[in-house]
């Protein structure tokens, strides 16, 4: 639909992948050479700036691989959930992904498990064919960093730096997938489309006390109740930070764009204060 195609091109130039004539900019060649979808893309690129490039290919992966949760037979949900708490991230779900694929990792490489990994999965309530197509997957994107002659820097997962510069990278693509818990309850407003959304059962933060009021999602579905999946807490100031402005300008009215402009005009003069500086 034609709809559908002015959107895509909105999207593509609010990621800055298109020129001021409508054809992919030099940033926008180099997104194309990843089999992502754009936001995925450009967080990937973002990541070489941030210094978080191998924990970013490990989220590239198991977001684009099929989920690697299984549905849990009846009467087993409570331990299928005590079961992926052990993964658990605080930060969020893309954080639990990364624990996830790791621990697939170690139970492969483990000599003690031979043959056994499936098993280790089915324990788990985990999918050995999702997380093993994550593993080829993450093979071919390194494939194409080092095609592309792209920096892939050491792993540093854990450490604080390595946390606030996944979230950055994430944010870099993500900037459109932003939403805000509005009544304390769980229900997410979704800043671009107004849409009102609840958390996938499969979120590490689903029927859990702590529930964040600014959220990243990697998708919202219609089709599983007007839920969002993957979804990591971010603070609006990094938000703010890294929202381009005229994204951020075409935004609906909203409450949620009121308290972003506050933060926005909060770091206004520190922005100002920085350029005088350099």
């Amino acid at each position: 639909a034609p709809e559908g195609l002015m959107q895509a091109l909105e999207d593509l130039d609010y990621l800055a992948a298109l020129d001021n004539d409508g054809n992919l900019s030099e940033f926008g060649i180099i997104m194309s050479e990843f089999p992502l979808d754009p936001q995925l893309s450009k967080s990937l690129l973002a990541s070489c700036e941030f210094e978080c490039v191998d924990e970013m290919l490990t989220i590239a992966a198991m977001v684009t691989a099929p989920s690697c949760f299984l549905h849990a037979p009846a009467g087993t949900e409570e331990i299928a959930r005590t079961r992926w708490h052990r993964f658990s991230h605080p930060a969020g779900d893309h954080f639990t992904l990364i624990n996830i694929f790791n621990a697939f990792k170690a139970a492969t490489a483990n000599p003690t498990l031979p043959g056994n990994t499936e098993k280790w999965c089915r324990d788990c309530f985990l999918s050995c064919s999702a997380l093993s197509m994550a593993g080829v997957i993450r093979a071919e994107l390194v494939e194409i960093m080092k095609r592309i002659e792209l920096p892939i820097s050491q792993p540093d997962f854990g450490s604080e730096e390595n946390l606030l510069s996944i979230k950055k990278a994430l944010l870099s693509g993500y900037f459109m997938h932003i939403a805000r818990d509005v009544d304390g309850s769980g229900n997410y407003l979704m800043l671009t489309h107004k849409q009102v959304a609840q958390l996938h059962p499969f979120s590490s933060y689903y029927n859990t006390r702590r529930i964040p009021e600014w959220v990243l999602f990697h998708e919202f579905s219609i089709s599983e109740g007007n839920s969002i999946r993957v979804v990591s807490e971010i603070s609006p100031y990094l938000f703010a930070e890294l929202v381009p402005q005229y994204y951020f300008s075409n935004l609906p009215p909203s409450e949620s764009k009121d308290i972003l402009q506050e933060v926005i005009n909060h770091l206004a003069p520190v922005s100002a204060t920085k350029e005088e500086e350099k």
